[in-house]
């Protein structure tokens, strides 16, 4: 089986996206069971507005925060898939549009010590077996 690289990147992509937009359901059934059975009146405000905050995150396609981090991918492949293309490049790719078309926060330096921005959230942290 072949896969494009142009298909991993627009998957990135994508996932970036949604990854910084939507909170996964079982968690956000966990805050709500967690503002159910909190004592604390300051607990359970806390855990309203995250809940309202993954909410609008939602339903106006806006980040859940607004640091939105550095990526981290991990990568499974198939003994019978071969990429056509470079796996690492498609995903570097991905990750620098899914942050550019998604408007997320760019907060990935170059080097630690000049502290220049990379401009698009690369490289990110990437694992594969």
């Amino acid at each position: 089986m072949r896969i494009k690289a142009e298909k991993i990147s627009a998957a990135v992509a994508q996932l970036c996206i949604e990854a910084n937009r939507m909170l996964p359901d079982d968690v956000c059934a966990a805050l709500a069971k967690a503002a159910e059975t909190e004592e604390s009146p300051v607990g359970r405000q806390m855990l309203s507005s995250l809940m309202e905050n993954a909410r609008i995150a939602r339903t106006e396609q806006m980040p859940i925060c607004q640091d939105t981090g550095m990526a981290v991918v991990f990568v499974e492949l198939g003994q019978e898939l071969k990429v056509e293309g470079d796996l690492y490049e498609a995903i570097n790719a991905g990750v620098a549009k899914g942050y550019t078309d998604g408007y997320l926060r760019k907060s990935v330096v170059r080097h630690p010590l000049d502290r220049v921005n990379t401009g698009d959230n690369t490289p990110p942290l990437t694992s594969s077996n």
